[in-house]
């Protein structure tokens, strides 16, 4: 197993907390059918063809599980964690031929060279910059020798504070947008090399997407 700890987010609570009351309006809304958005499905579709026959496929920040059913669909033996255990408890109905298992990606022990792909598909922008970096090394040495790593965030600068979400629940969490070189950046410190960018004006969050795949 890792021995690197990872630092926990100060809000941390707040944001399992704020995913745990909007994830049953979360799964009404249909926001994460892998097929209403064809070129971020196209970008699945080449990580699931990546890391076919490599090991393990670990689906971090998995929601209500719909990206984890689509690679199982795929053929891959694939798993998911989720900081929320409301949004577990949807995904084990929905999809109970599935595992899943409630984490948050900051407190993951991944026995090292054990995955043969991570995603972290929109479930990682509410991380400090900081402890992204944290986690993108601990995604890193998990991953076998060849393995793949994809993540799908929100494009753009800065911050963005949010109070409610999804129908006009409240929550709290800060939202980090990334630009694709800082976040390579971060990549290429964990040890990943590039793979592939999509970048995509087509988002359910009205912000452009970001799609990055590297390289164990």
């Amino acid at each position: 197993m890792s021995a690197v700890p990872i630092d926990q987010p100060a809000d941390l609570d707040l944001v399992r907390a704020s995913y745990d009351r909007v994830a049953d309006n979360y799964v009404e809304m249909n926001l994460t059918d892998v097929n209403a958005y064809p070129w971020l499905r196209t970008a699945i579709d080449g990580f699931a063809n990546a890391v076919q026959g490599l090991g393990p496929v670990l689906d971090v920040g998995c929601g209500p599980g719909d990206v984890t059913a689509y690679l199982a669909g795929r053929g891959l033996d694939v798993s998911g964690v989720d900081l929320s255990a409301r949004m577990i408890e949807h995904a084990r109905r929905r999809f109970p031929e599935q595992r899943f298992a409630v984490a948050s990606a900051t407190e993951l022990e991944l026995a090292d060279s054990s995955y043969g792909g991570i995603l972290g598909w929109w479930s990682l922008f509410n991380l400090p910059r900081d402890v992204l970096a944290q986690v993108l090394r601990s995604f890193a040495r998990a991953l076998v020798p060849g393995g793949h790593f994809i993540i799908a965030t929100h494009l753009g600068d800065g911050e963005r504070s949010r109070a409610e979400a999804y129908g006009g629940l409240p929550v709290t969490w800060t939202t980090h947008l990334w630009q694709p070189e800082p976040l390579w950046a971060l990549l290429t410190a964990a040890g990943l090399s590039r793979v592939a960018e999509l970048r995509v004006d087509q988002s359910v969050a009205g912000v452009p997407s970001l799609v990055l795949v590297a390289q164990r």
